[in-house]
């Protein structure tokens, strides 16, 4: 949910209760190409060590996160899809601040015994620099052995930065979805972390959320 103030600290442990929650999914996106020149014209020494403060997503931030969609992403979300997801109960939107400046999203959903990133971006000129990976982390935090032990997502066929970032940060491809993205056509990986010794559980069917939205 987008609100004008930040979710409240017990949001995910509301959240959990919750019960058996919706299997359907979106696309999960990062490009994560680099911007040699913009990087090295704002001092790439200072930016290797960039550390960014993630905080909930809050409605001031979309005009940043739009920016950063359309300059990510051939086929980018609009204000609508991202309203569409943040409406539901059990999808969380967060930012990587540096300052007072948003240079990352991600946005992702609660499951019973997983989270699912629907939507991952950094600012290009911003990239390369750790911001994705504090972000991966943070997810990271949240899983534990006795409750959500995977965090999964797609991944474009042809969106290889993606896929090697994701499989730096420990991915791994366990599934091609055919025909995944509406928009092309194009197959999806499907990538998972787990966490510890974490068990695979059956595959579930995959779906793209904003379609079915638009179905609706």
């Amino acid at each position: 949910m987008l609100i004008d103030d930040p979710l409240p600290p017990d949001r995910e442990s509301e959240l959990t209760e919750l019960g058996k929650l919706s299997h359907k999914r979106v696309p999960g996106r990062n490009r994560v190409r680099g911007s040699r020149e913009a990087v090295m014209s704002m001092g790439r020494t200072e930016k290797e060590q960039a550390r960014v403060h993630i905080r909930w997503m809050i409605r001031r931030d979309m005009p940043e996160v739009l920016q950063i969609e359309t300059q990510s992403f051939e086929f980018a979300w609009t204000e609508e899809d991202f309203l569409r997801c943040l409406r539901q109960r059990n999808c969380i939107g967060m930012v990587a601040e540096h300052g007072e400046k948003v240079v990352g999203f991600m946005i992702y959903e609660l499951h019973k015994a997983k989270l699912h990133i629907m939507n991952f971006a950094v600012h290009p000129q911003w990239r390369r620099l750790g911001v994705g990976a504090q972000m991966i982390v943070k997810l990271i935090g949240k899983l534990s052995s006795h409750r959500r032990t995977r965090v999964t997502l797609e991944v474009r066929e042809t969106n290889l930065p993606a896929q090697l970032f994701f499989h730096k940060q420990d991915f791994r491809a366990v599934r091609v979805l055919r025909g995944f993205y509406g928009d092309s056509g194009e197959d999806a990986f499907l990538m998972e972390y787990r966490f510890g010794n974490a068990v695979p559980d059956e595959m579930e069917e995959t779906v793209n959320r904003i379609a079915q939205f638009e179905e609706n």
